[in-house]
């Protein structure tokens, strides 16, 4: 019976829960809070008794070796030596508190190894920074929030760009944290010795900002299919430009490209339709899209009927034609090699 109730349970949990894939994120919206200063201290030293004569002895007890001060010697046997001097009592020696600390900064550092923006929280939050404390004791700076992030990502506020991660550990400081404030032993001068007056931390930054993170690639696949020669890439509809479909999600990681790969199915009725509609899309997201080289990878060369048909198509398409069938694996060692020569003849001033 028992058996029977945890394999159902296990059926439920690993086909409602486990069975579902995470998807992949690549563009994230976060608030940012950097930690407060610490807020400064207003604090006066209070001395009953202190050492102002170097020859003056306070107390001693039971000493156990022979100890010299100044020319004054305390011997063994003494439990209790208590010298009072009228200089000595010091009720309000002066102003003494500390500044505060300084709050924690949020840092972005791009890493190569980190893929996708799925570990930053929507909420991040670095440490205040501690208060000032009496006897001049500053307050505790407030750790900075340190979170690594895909090289390529782009960091936008209100939909400007304020930092873009295209080199290897790359840092930027997102928010600032506060400034400590100032405790009352700052603001001692001569005519001023006792200032009873401190200033509070001030506040870390806190914005709304979006992750973006477009791929580093030298070669794109641009393809109305999901599934192409290369790799699992998604596809492009009309009215893409204006964020249908996938729109933007897939547009933007190939605006870092050298050079793009457009890849058409040559067993549609009209592939040179296809292939304007794929090029059309990029250049109403972004002119230079379209403008930059490539070549036309002609998949499924396995449903034509003759060669003569390949080349007929190809006549017909403004861009180098590779045919070849991924099914067969026909055609792509020649692919390689010219998708290669293309990579290294193109140069693109970004």
């Amino acid at each position: 019976m028992y058996r029977k109730w945890f394999g159902s349970l296990c059926r439920h949990y690993s086909s409602k829960t486990f069975s579902k894939e995470r998807q992949f994120i690549d563009w994230k919206k976060v608030i940012l809070k950097a930690g407060d200063g610490g807020n400064g201290c207003v604090h006066f030293r209070r001395k009953k008794y202190s050492i102002v004569n170097p020859f003056l002895i306070c107390i001693y007890f039971q000493g156990k070796k022979k100890q010299v001060i100044g020319q004054k010697s305390i011997t063994n046997g003494i439990k209790s030596c208590f010298i009072m001097h009228s200089g000595l009592f010091q009720p309000k020696a002066g102003p003494d508190g500390g500044n505060g600390g300084n709050g924690g900064s949020i840092v972005l550092i791009s890493d190569y190894s980190v893929k996708e923006l799925a570990h930053l929280p929507k909420h991040i939050k670095a440490e205040n920074g501690g208060a000032g404390k009496g006897e001049d004791c500053k307050g505790k700076n407030g750790m900075d929030c340190i979170l690594e992030v895909p090289l390529g990502t782009v960091v936008k506020e209100s939909g400007r760009v304020i930092a873009d991660m295209m080199a290897e550990r790359q840092t930027f400081v997102a928010a600032y944290g506060g400034l400590g404030g100032l405790g009352n032993a700052y603001f001692k001068t001569a005519l001023d010795r006792a200032p009873d007056r401190s200033t509070e931390g001030t506040p870390g930054e806190e914005k709304v900002v979006e992750l973006e993170l477009k791929t580093i690639a030298d070669i794109g696949l641009v393809s109305t299919k999901i599934n192409s020669v290369v790799a699992d890439i998604p596809g492009l509809i009309s009215g893409a430009h204006l964020n249908k479909g996938l729109g933007h999600a897939f547009l933007r990681h190939i605006e870092r490209c050298r050079c793009l790969l457009y890849v058409l199915d040559i067993s549609d009725k009209d592939p040179l339709t296809t292939f304007a509609c794929l090029r059309e899309e990029l250049r109403l997201y972004e002119d230079r899209l379209s403008q930059r080289p490539g070549a036309i990878v002609a998949n499924k060369i396995d449903t034509v009927e003759s060669e003569n048909e390949i080349q007929r198509i190809a006549e017909t398409l403004p861009l180098p034609v590779l045919p070849v069938s991924a099914k067969n694996g026909t055609g792509i060692p020649e692919m390689k090699a010219k998708v290669r020569k293309l990579f290294d003849d193109s140069i693109v001033i970004f």
